[in-house]
């Protein structure tokens, strides 16, 4: 089992303000797997995906990753962890003004012992004759595909995708979505992504539905569409 997340459970506040945001989850997802996360605002979906990346800490439980638990690791080894496993794309693209777009992409390079061709992704991205531009010479959706270049530049096992496309309009979105998946067959690195949008699910490979803290359906997609065929 490639990523494994047991008994995961995680509260923010205590006394009266006490939320139990997640309460015992179970999950296995396969290497390679596109995972939707999907729920309602509150339901502990980017809770989850924080733990998975070693952002944040569960109360209890563990991740493991091919063997590998985080609650084994001091400090040291999560930022190893981090820095060996796991690509993040954010809903907000974080990019660094100052920096042109292959730079950008660059600093995800210096992450990783095993980094891809930066040219070649680039070009892969649809960003290589905007290579030289600054961020804010570039559209919404141009900056995050750059976010995106940064994540898998660095040539991750695991993909963590929050809500990436919540600041994009629809045709947009839909370019980005064609994005990480073409990048999940082409360079297989499993995908976890989260999201409120029930339509999303049906490019999944599997499908974890979160509703209060709890999983309420956990399945593989036996007809999975392709971006181009979703509806929202």
């Amino acid at each position: 089992m490639f990523l494994e997340i047991s008994g995961i459970k995680k509260h923010f506040g205590e006394g009266e303000s006490r939320v139990d945001v997640l309460k015992g989850i179970d999950a296995q997802i396969e290497k390679g797997e596109i995972c939707v996360l999907l729920g309602p605002s509150g339901s502990g979906k980017s809770t989850l995906l924080n733990i998975i990346g070693g952002i944040d800490n569960p109360d209890s439980g563990y991740i493991s990753i091919n063997g590998e638990r985080t609650e084994d690791m001091n400090e040291k080894a999560l930022t190893l962890y981090r820095r060996k496993h796991l690509g993040y794309i954010f809903q907000m693209y974080n990019l660094i003004p100052n920096l042109n777009i292959k730079e950008n992409i660059e600093v995800g390079a210096y992450l990783s012992d095993n980094p891809l061709d930066v040219d070649s992704l680039l070009k892969s991205l649809g960003l290589y004759e905007h290579r030289h531009k600054l961020p804010n010479q570039l559209s919404g959706g141009q900056q995050q595909r750059t976010a995106i270049g940064r994540a898998i530049i660095k040539n991750p096992d695991i993909l963590l995708c929050d809500e990436p496309t919540g600041a994009l309009d629809y045709d947009t979105s839909k370019e980005i979505l064609k994005l990480i998946s073409d990048l999940n067959q082409q360079y297989g690195s499993t995908v976890v992504m989260v999201t409120h949008n029930d339509a999303l699910k049906d490019m999944a490979d599997r499908v974890i539905q979160l509703h209060d803290g709890k999983i309420r359906r956990n399945y593989c997609n036996e007809h999975k569409l392709s971006v181009e065929e979703l509806e929202w």
